[in-house]
Order: C-alpha cells, then sequence, then structure tokens
C-alpha cells in the first residue's frame, strides 16, 4: 500500500436520528483528524497497518430505534402538557436517547453498537422557573424521577437515568442573560445558556446591556462551545483559565434553586460571617438536591489586547513542576493560563501540532531537550496590561532559572488556535476501535509525582497503551493532573476493568477522584471510599432535606441513593 495512504476519516455530518449523531462530539459538521505523525505513531503503537484502517468497525448511522415502553400514565404525560405545553414535550425515541445520554466513552461504545440500557419515558423542556416549580410539586406528589439535561458534555454518565421518569432540558428555552450589574460588577444569566453565547453577550455588553465596560466570564473548560453556565456550576467545573479566574466554584455568587422542599435564592453578599453557606452547599449538587433554575456569576473586564503569550520547554518533568510551584506560590500575580505536559504528552503534542521533527525540534534537541524527557509548557497572561505583562516577565523569570528554553508564543499560539477541537479525533479513532478517554485528579504538591508515576504505572501495565499526562489548574497549594490514555480495545466490560483500575491507582496514590467533570453516577461508587462515611452521612442527609421522596436524579448519582 502507497507511503501516503491515509484513512477515510469521515468527513459527512451524521444521518438524521441516527446513533453517531448523538455520540458524535460537538457540531454535527466540524471534525479534525490525527495528523500523519499521529496516525504513523497509532500503527506502531497497536501493531496495525494500513489494511486495518481501510474500513471503519461500528459507526453508528443506523436510525435509532428502542423497546423502552413509557410507564408513565397517559394521565401524567398529559399533566406535564398542560404545565409546558404540547410542542413541549417528547415520547419519539430519538429525543428520549439523545437527552439521556452524554459523551462518555460508555455510552459512544454502547450507541456504537446500537444499544441503549435507559432511557427517560418523557421529555419535558420548561420554558421558565414557574414551569420548574409546578413540574416538582407534581413529580414530587406522584414521586415520578426527575432528571436534568443542558448540554450534554457529560462524561461521567451524569445523564444516565435508571429510574425512567422524566428528563427536563433546561437548553431549549431558558438560556438567556438576563441582567448585568455593573456596580457589583455580576450577571444574572439562565442555567441553560452555552458558553459561547454566555461569553459573546459579556463581551458586547455596551452594546446589549447599555453598561460602561466590556466583560468575559473567565470560564473556558473544553467543553465551553458545547457547555452551558448552569452545568458549569452544578459539576464545580474548572476552565483552562481557572488559575486566574478561579474554578466555577469560585465565580458563583448567588443560586436560585428548585427543590422538592422548597424553591430559595441564596443572598447576594460579597461575604457574610451567618454560618454555613446554603449557596456552597448547593454548588456541585448535580441536580441530586434540586434544580438550578437561575445563577449569579462574577465577571470580569475583558481585555483582550493585553494578552501575553508564552511557552517554554523544559529539560524534565521535575523541573516544569518545580517551576509552576514556585510561580503559583510567588505572589506577584497569576498567569491565565498555564499548562505543563509531561515527557510522553509533549512528544505526542509536537507530533500533533506538526512540530516533531521540524528545525525547531532540532534546535531543541541539539540544546539538550532530549525526546521523553523534555516538557512543554504553555501559557498567558491577561489582565491590566502593566499587570499581564509584569506576569509574564516573572513567569519567564523562573522558567529560566528551572532550565527551561523560551519558544516565544509559537506553541500557545498553535494550541490556542485548536483548543477546543481537540475531542473531534475521538470518532475517528473510536471507528478504527482505539479509545482515547481522560480521568483527572487534584492534588497537592508534595504529593504529585507519587501520583503522577502510581498511575502512570497502572496505565503503562497495560501492553501498547499511549498514556499523557498534563497539569493545567493550578494553586498555591498543588494542581490537577490530567491522564489522557489511548488504547485498542472495542469489550466494553474490559475497558470498564481498565477504567476502574485507573480510579483505584489514582485513590491509593493520594488523588482526588475527580476535579473538575464532576462525580456522575461513575465516580460515584468511590465517593464514600474518597470521603469517608462521616462526610457521605452529612452530604445523605441533606439529600433527605431536599428531596425526602428521592425523585431528583435517583439511581445512585453522587453514592446518595442507589
Amino acid at each position: 500500500m502507497s507511503k501516503t495512504f491515509q484513512p477515510d476519516w469521515s468527513e459527512k455530518a451524521p444521518k438524521k436520528n441516527s446513533y453517531r449523531s448523538i455520540f458524535k462530539w460537538g457540531s454535527p459538521k466540524e471534525f479534525k483528524h490525527p495528523s500523519h505523525e499521529w496516525y504513523e505513531m497509532l500503527k506502531e503503537t497497536f501493531d496495525m497497518t494500513d489494511e486495518d484502517f481501510k474500513k471503519p468497525q461500528f459507526e453508528g448511522n443506523e436510525k435509532v430505534a428502542i423497546d423502552h415502553k413509557i410507564s408513565l400514565t397517559k394521565t401524567q404525560i398529559q399533566a406535564f402538557t398542560d404545565i409546558v405545553g404540547e410542542k413541549n414535550i417528547a415520547t419519539d425515541d430519538y429525543s428520549r436517547v439523545r437527552f439521556s445520554h452524554g459523551k462518555t466513552v460508555d455510552e459512544a461504545m454502547d450507541l456504537r453498537q446500537n444499544m441503549v440500557r435507559n432511557v427517560p419515558d418523557i421529555v419535558v423542556h420548561p420554558r421558565n422557573k414557574s414551569d420548574v416549580q409546578k413540574i416538582v410539586e407534581y413529580c414530587n406528589d406522584k414521586k415520578i424521577p426527575i432528571y436534568i439535561f443542558a448540554g450534554g458534555s457529560s462524561v461521567t454518565l451524569g445523564l444516565k437515568t435508571p429510574k425512567a421518569g422524566i428528563m427536563l432540558v433546561m437548553s431549549t428555552h431558558m438560556n438567556k442573560l438576563l441582567d448585568i450589574n455593573e456596580i457589583n460588577q455580576t450577571a444574572t444569566v439562565q442555567p441553560g445558556m452555552f458558553g459561547p453565547a454566555y461569553e459573546d453577550a459579556l463581551n458586547n455588553a455596551p452594546k446589549k446591556f447599555n453598561v460602561k465596560q466590556r466583560y468575559t466570564c473567565g470560564h473556558f473548560p473544553q467543553s465551553f462551545e458545547f457547555s452551558t453556565v448552569g452545568g458549569w456550576v452544578v459539576t464545580l467545573g474548572s476552565g483552562q483559565a481557572s488559575t486566574y479566574y478561579g474554578d466555577a466554584y469560585d465565580i458563583v455568587f448567588a443560586q436560585e434553586y428548585v427543590t422538592p422542599a422548597g424553591s430559595f435564592k441564596t443572598l447576594e453578599y460579597p461575604a457574610t460571617a451567618t454560618g454555613p453557606k446554603s449557596n456552597d452547599i448547593m454548588k456541585g449538587s448535580e441536580g441530586s438536591f434540586g434544580i438550578l433554575v437561575e445563577v449569579t456569576m462574577k465577571i470580569f473586564r475583558y481585555m483582550p489586547r493585553n494578552r501575553q503569550r508564552f511557552s517554554f520547554m523544559f529539560p524534565s518533568w521535575e523541573a516544569a513542576v518545580k517551576s509552576s510551584r514556585e510561580i503559583t506560590q510567588a505572589e506577584f500575580g497569576l498567569p491565565a493560563v498555564f499548562r505543563i505536559s509531561d515527557p510522553e504528552e509533549s512528544e505526542v503534542g509536537l507530533k500533533l501540532f506538526g512540530i516533531h521533527g521540524s528545525p525547531v525540534d532540532k534546535v531543541m534537541t541539539f540544546r539538550g531537550y532530549k525526546p521523553m524527557k523534555r516538557c512543554l509548557c504553555m501559557g498567558w497572561s491577561e489582565g491590566e496590561k502593566g499587570f499581564s505583562i509584569h506576569v509574564k516577565d516573572q513567569v519567564t523569570k523562573i522558567c529560566r532559572q528551572n532550565g527551561a528554553m523560551s519558544l516565544s508564543g509559537y506553541a500557545t499560539r498553535k494550541w490556542e488556535k485548536t483548543r477546543y477541537k481537540e475531542p473531534y479525533m475521538r470518532e475517528d479513532l473510536m471507528d478504527y476501535g482505539i479509545i482515547i478517554d481522560t480521568v483527572e485528579s487534584g492534588v497537592t504538591w508534595e504529593n504529585l509525582h507519587r501520583l503522577h508515576e502510581g498511575v502512570r504505572a497502572f496505565i503503562k501495565s497495560h501492553p501498547g497503551v499511549i498514556c499523557m499526562t498534563h497539569a493545567s489548574h493550578f494553586y498555591p497549594q498543588g494542581t490537577n493532573l490530567y491522564f489522557i490514555f489511548i488504547l485498542k480495545m472495542t469489550d466494553l466490560p474490559e475497558y470498564r476493568k481498565f477504567h476502574d483500575g485507573v480510579l483505584d491507582a489514582i485513590l491509593k496514590n493520594g488523588g482526588s477522584i475527580s476535579h473538575h467533570h464532576g462525580v456522575g453516577k461513575m465516580f460515584a461508587p468511590l465517593m464514600e471510599r474518597h470521603l469517608g462515611k462521616e462526610q457521605m452521612d452529612i452530604l445523605r442527609s441533606l439529600k433527605k432535606h431536599f428531596d425526602p421522596n428521592n425523585i431528583m436524579n435517583p439511581g445512585g448519582h453522587l453514592g446518595l441513593d442507589q
């Protein structure tokens, strides 16, 4: 076969009402394919040939068809119809599957083989807070389970509906920026508003809201384009600029919830010493206590011209970690985006960006930055111009003191251009039986190397696995480690066993079971082992208070019920 052979990567939007249209990441018409260097790496790693890439295995182009009967009565369905209107009720097969599946590998593997394990009885699209309140009251009275869908980007089985019931889709109607309070520098937004729409409204606030300043949300997860503000809050998300702006937990100012025990809005104070804060209790509750119907977020001045990009190559992982800790603890300010990749991810990244084998690569190697030892660092500072320049200067000083070579802003610009596109490659790989998946963990500085080495040792003990690791959310007390692994596997039980082993290795080596994806039903079985019985009893007590009939996201979510 020709040396120039490339697989016939899919460039077609999924067929209407197909399984693929549900599990495909992002826009139906967006694609990102492995580079030639990546393709060669995949063949070498998994002992594959061009012949193995001539025909996809499981594409999932079939039309969705299920035999899950609806357990709700006609009277109950009519009650929901009376609340939201006939146009906002769906009982068709496609809607029931689409709005109960996220983006986990498990779900994609099932749907590629036309397998559907759980669906809601009906899908409901509430129009406003009043609709939500009436729905919750009715469901609590009739003991009908309620699940919540917003962006659909969950990677924790967060949309799984083991008890059937109804699925509330918050992004259809409840998706608007309601108000900007320029004096308090806050924005009040509905939970179903997607990231790009929210950011655009803030960036253009002078025109849209008659205010003086342009603003930014400060929260940019990789799922930014296909996740919602409410989803960020209830799953405790982190964004790519969280080192400066803070995680979603930090950005929330006030929230309004509808729960079976009643509705309430937390108070808008920058700080108050009035006991444990209900506002904090509700963050990260993932729909298990109630439904977020409105949220007031901190916002920040938008000054894109002041962004100062940088990138470095470190001689070792130890040097990259040492620099990162010094940068976050030096108290000169923090960069907005800051990322360090371990040696394996650095090499894979150079191949992805087309730098591997280039003149730049040769210069780095000549200067002593050896493959599979060197570590890439990328980032930028932003804010007021003088502050942004100062932060970049201090970052540069510390990196050079630890042996780093400056790559100017080149690598960062390459990453920035495609930073939301990397997940699109998953479909290409899974079409040919190759899985790419991630787990992430919070860790203190003193325990970082133990966690990195221990988890990598387990992952690499499986023959023929690529394991890339980076840290991208930094705090004075620690960071996160994001493990990305690629392996050839088509059997879901086998993969689930492998994935469980990765999580076990994280806990054994002192990491948290989640850092910014939430818990869902995937990590729920590990919650008590991680937090301990006493802390879990506190959460279960809250669950009983807010949801005495266990109608909110039942079926093991957060480990609060079975």
